[in-house]
């Protein structure tokens, strides 16, 4: 069993596409109409096979409530892997991205927090390899 799809709620498709990849840099992989929103997924350039992020539709009654306390609370909902977080941290502040934690050291890993504009809490993470 491999782990093909995950999501992340958005408060809106079309800004969310705009955000994941225009400013975060993953590319477009599926867009296709599912009733009044869109089944739409973005990859990572780095494995365009990989796991794909759904730009999933905050639409049922329990998300909004879950993501605002997910929010409150500091919680990222999803964290992206990347090679150097400090120089990511300054590529995306430099494109306007908000964080809500800077740059921190957690044992040998080293993350970060930003806001995805969609009302999500996203980290992205660094580990040295073993």
């Amino acid at each position: 069993m491999i782990i093909t799809t995950t999501s992340v709620f958005v408060d809106d498709q079309a800004q969310a596409l705009e955000f994941y990849t225009t400013v975060l840099g993953f590319r477009l992989k599926t867009d296709v109409p599912a009733g009044g929103a869109r089944w739409l997924t973005v990859v990572s350039p780095e494995a365009p096979d990989g796991v794909e992020l759904l730009l999933e539709p905050s639409v049922h009654p329990a998300v909004t409530p879950f993501k605002e306390a997910l929010v409150a609370d500091g919680i990222p909902w999803n964290s992206f892997g990347v090679q150097d977080v400090q120089a990511e941290h300054e590529r995306l502040s430099a494109l306007g991205v908000r964080f809500v934690q800077p740059p921190t050291r957690m044992g040998p890993a080293v993350t970060a927090v930003l806001d995805d504009t969609c009302g999500n809490l996203i980290q992205i993470a660094s580990v040295p390899e073993a």
